[in-house]
């Protein structure tokens, strides 16, 4: 007998939610360790990872219980939720919002910059202020590069890993939505065992 049917397709849609969980467990975690260990000195990358983890337990608890129970509401909020995670996770990793989002990210935490800059030995975003401060060392000696083009080579060389991990994730997804679209239409053999006779 194959994987055809509904016990099947209700534990599949449990183990892809379980697996779910301990990942958003494991983001909440190891954002919560690197700020505690002074590794991540931002909060607002810690808050945003840990809000990331969070939405996605909830999202994975959503659909655990919606498989559990054969419940059609959860699992349709499950199925929206993948549409929306799986557009967004796309929309990331486009260079122009990347450009645009460390930019950001760059403007809204003076302690971000100050520890790129020492950590990079670089000065500025994407023009150097001679008559500003800078926490490299290479701004006394006035031989810095901006910082946007050595930002941007980090980033690259972290988005090809996290975009390998957000491709399976994608594909996890993928298989998700099939299983929940499969899973709902299906009718619960236990409900009224004659009707497949």
């Amino acid at each position: 007998m194959g994987c055809a049917g509904f016990t099947c397709s209700k534990n599949s849609l449990c183990a892809l939610n379980i697996l779910y969980v301990m990942v958003s467990l494991l983001m909440i975690g190891i954002a919560a360790w690197g700020k505690c260990f002074g590794l991540v000195s931002s909060f607002q990358v810690v808050g945003g990872i840990i809000g990331v983890g969070v939405f996605l337990f909830f999202v994975a608890l959503a659909g655990l219980i919606g498989a559990m129970k054969h419940h059609q509401v959860l699992l349709l909020f499950f199925i929206d939720c993948s549409i929306l995670c799986f557009v967004m996770s796309s929309h990331v990793f486009h260079p122009c919002v990347q450009n645009h989002l460390l930019e950001v990210g760059w403007n809204n935490s003076l302690t971000t910059q100050r520890d790129v800059e020492k950590s990079l030995n670089c000065c500025g975003f994407s023009h150097m202020d001679i008559n500003g401060s800078c926490a490299a060392p290479c701004f006394h000696y006035s031989t810095c590069t901006t910082c946007a083009a050595k930002i941007q080579e980090h980033a690259g060389e972290v988005l090809r890993f996290v975009g390998g991990i957000g491709l399976f994730f994608s594909f996890t997804e993928i298989l998700g939505l099939w299983l929940t679209y499969r899973y709902r239409n299906q009718k619960d053999p236990r409900a009224n065992p004659s009707a497949f006779l």
